[in-house]
């Protein structure tokens, strides 16, 4: 466990942890001080809205749990003895060390070794109190040779704190999605962190469309010779809603492959996102293959998004890495070409951010999930119809 000291820097003291590689990690909440949006981990953050999940305190039912489905096709793992939380999770925030903290048991869903689950597992967490507040942590384990898709939905409205820890086991393949779907009121902030076999895959993709302040941040290392991953993200934020990924991968082992996407639309006074894209690739990662990417859409003045992909290389027998981020408004040639064929120019401004969005949505691999996000990407777009496009100043 490593001691944090996230104070301000003084004149004299230590330089704040800057590199991505090198932050430090504890259980212990009290290692954490509370965050002030000074720190490099919490600078582009809506600290004021996330501050009730700062308070280590116990926590009441705010958020319920739905598991019927694991529990019936036996999917949950023993409670006792047989889990495996904290095999490769650690805190790396306030937040994320109360959440480890204040739930000692979690939520453990094992696919078994060898066996292919052919329909997507559904894990449903829907908040109940929007004044209260709740910890969670969720252990998703693939056994070596297994194949399975867990979606985890979050809805209603609560302050929820979570944490996330993946294994995927060598030669299986996951397939991990979370949703964001809160009312305007919930306040959510998750880590993810997830590790990866030799010659296992990992598709790991986060949505978020509802909530007031989200921050969803997958953390993935590629251990085993061969690992591969694919992350992708899908942000549509609204007036007054602050959407967030934190992105970190991890090339460790040799010959691994990453790919990373993420794409937001913004629209209304006040409507922001932020992606902090990571990438490292360690000394033994010869044959490393990596690209990371985010692109953001504006749609109307007022918004802001920031995009940040920094990248880390430490060995120079690579395959290839490279990123890219770009932000601005609707293409004009775009919308001249389809109006040019009679189409209206709200039709045809729908037309394009539908379009842009849905290279994520129809990655997901789940017809009846890509329906409904498709539907409700028609009906953000319905809700903004009014709303003035960005100028060429705004963007």
């Amino acid at each position: 466990m490593t001691l944090v000291d996230t104070a301000p820097s003084t004149p004299g003291s230590a330089a704040p942890i800057q590199t991505r590689s090198e932050r430090p990690t504890s259980f212990d909440p009290a290692d954490f001080g509370t965050p002030t949006g000074r720190e490099v981990n919490w600078k582009l953050s809506d600290v004021a809205r996330l501050a009730p999940l700062f308070v280590d305190e116990e926590t009441s039912g705010a958020v319920e749990f739905d598991v019927t489905a694991l529990e019936a096709a036996g999917l949950i793992a023993p409670a006792e003895g047989d889990a495996v939380r904290g095999e490769i999770f650690r805190p790396e925030d306030l937040p994320s060390a109360i959440a480890w903290k204040r739930s000692e048991t979690g939520l453990h869903v094992r696919i078994p070794e060898g066996e292919a689950i052919a329909e997507p597992v559904f894990v449903r967490l829907r908040g109940v109190d929007a004044a209260g507040h709740a910890n969670a942590h969720i252990v998703v384990e693939a056994l070596p040779g297994s194949n399975a898709t867990v979606v985890l939905e979050h809805s209603g409205s609560a302050a929820l704190a979570q944490n996330v820890e993946i294994i995927v086991r060598d030669k299986a393949d996951l397939t991990l999605i979370s949703v964001q779907q809160w009312d305007d009121t919930a306040v959510h902030a998750s880590a993810h962190q997830a590790v990866v076999g030799a010659r296992a895959n990992l598709k790991h993709i986060v949505v978020s469309f509802g909530g007031g302040v989200v921050r969803v941040n997958p953390s993935v290392r590629l251990a085993g010779e061969g690992a591969e991953t694919a992350l992708y993200g899908l942000a549509f934020s609204d007036s007054g809603q602050h959407l967030e990924s934190q992105v970190y991968l991890f090339h460790e082992g040799p010959d691994t492959k990453g790919d990373v996407l993420y794409k937001g639309a913004l629209q209304g006074a006040g409507a922001r996102t932020v992606w902090i894209g990571d990438v490292l690739i360690g000394p033994d990662a010869t044959g490393t293959d990596s690209y990371e990417k985010n692109q953001n859409l504006v749609l109307t003045d007022g918004t802001r998004a920031d995009s940040i992909p920094n990248l880390e290389i430490e060995t120079g027998d690579i395959a290839g890495a490279g990123h890219a981020s770009a932000t601005g408004r609707f293409d004009d040639e775009q919308l001249f070409y389809l109006q040019a064929r009679g189409i209206t120019e709200e039709t045809a401004r729908r037309l394009v951010v539908a379009g842009f969005l849905m290279e994520i949505v129809q990655r997901i691999g789940i017809p009846e999930l890509e329906e409904r996000l498709a539907a409700d990407i028609e009906a953000e777009l319905a809700r903004g119809a009014d709303l003035a496009p960005a100028s060429k100043a705004g963007a």
